[in-house]
């Protein structure tokens, strides 16, 4: 595995939000939902396309805290640009589960 700096992962734009929606995204390649993303007052609320439909449907993602890169360049998936990439890791089966605070925390807290 390369290194990495101090400095490169202060470049990295790490902030907690609340998912205030979740729909259905049928064009995606891989099954997929769209979110909008609560980052508070600062950031706004952002979009961001997520192939986590194996262990999430979308009643279970509205009002949870999630964790996302929010300075990457939005990225056009199919007719939708995604603007920020929610962060997750993979279970044993591959299954994406999703990064978040376990004590309530500010939306757009920033990762320290």
């Amino acid at each position: 595995m390369d290194q990495t700096t101090f400095d490169d992962f202060l470049k990295l734009d790490i902030r907690c939000g609340t998912v205030t929606a979740a729909e259905s995204f049928p064009e995606a390649r891989h099954p997929a939902w769209r979110l909008q993303v609560d980052f508070g007052a600062e950031i706004g609320v952002k979009k961001s396309s997520a192939q986590i439909t194996e262990l999430y449907s979308t009643d279970d993602l509205v009002g949870m805290k999630v964790m996302a890169v929010v300075n990457f360049p939005p990225r056009q998936i199919g007719p939708f640009m995604s603007e920020v990439l929610v962060l997750g890791f993979p279970d044993a089966e591959g299954r994406i589960v999703l990064a978040g605070p376990k004590a309530d925390v500010p939306d757009g807290s920033r990762l320290a």
